[in-house]
């Protein structure tokens, strides 16, 4: 093989290396694997972030009480429009609590008929029941 050859040879099994970037076909190539990345980038960040009007509760007080006692949850997004009802809710069955006031960062409300015992804060979203790690105990 003459020095020109080899110089020919070399240059074109470097054109057609698998992702060199130096073809047309592997400049798409390429640009199809970062598109695709930064795709399921994007992705992932967005299903992490939770919907702007979700409703969140930050606390409960007080933590524990007797029926028909007044319990208020505060947050954000809690009005009419986003929190549908509260419940208390435990491994069984959820208990719907009367509201008795209802703005976009609290929630008043009295304490269902239920046995004494642990529950969760239970939110109605549409027509979803979000259990919340929150807890309640009512007493006896």
């Amino acid at each position: 093989m003459s020095p020109a050859d080899a110089r020919g040879y070399f240059r074109h099994r470097n054109a057609f290396r698998a992702g060199s970037g130096n073809t047309e076909s592997g400049r798409r190539r390429k640009l199809s694997q970062i598109a695709f990345i930064i795709a399921m980038l994007v992705l992932s960040v967005a299903a992490g972030l939770p919907a702007q009007n979700s409703p969140k509760v930050n606390m409960v007080d007080p933590l524990t009480g007797k029926v028909n006692d007044s319990v208020t949850l505060t947050g954000q997004n809690l009005g009419k429009e986003s929190v549908a009802g509260v419940f208390l809710s435990d491994d069984k069955d959820d208990f719907k609590a009367t509201l008795v006031d209802q703005e976009n960062a609290k929630i008043v409300l009295k304490v269902p008929q239920v046995k004494s015992g642990p529950y969760n804060i239970s939110i109605q979203e549409g027509d979803k029941i979000l259990i919340l790690p929150l807890r309640f105990t009512v007493q006896g």
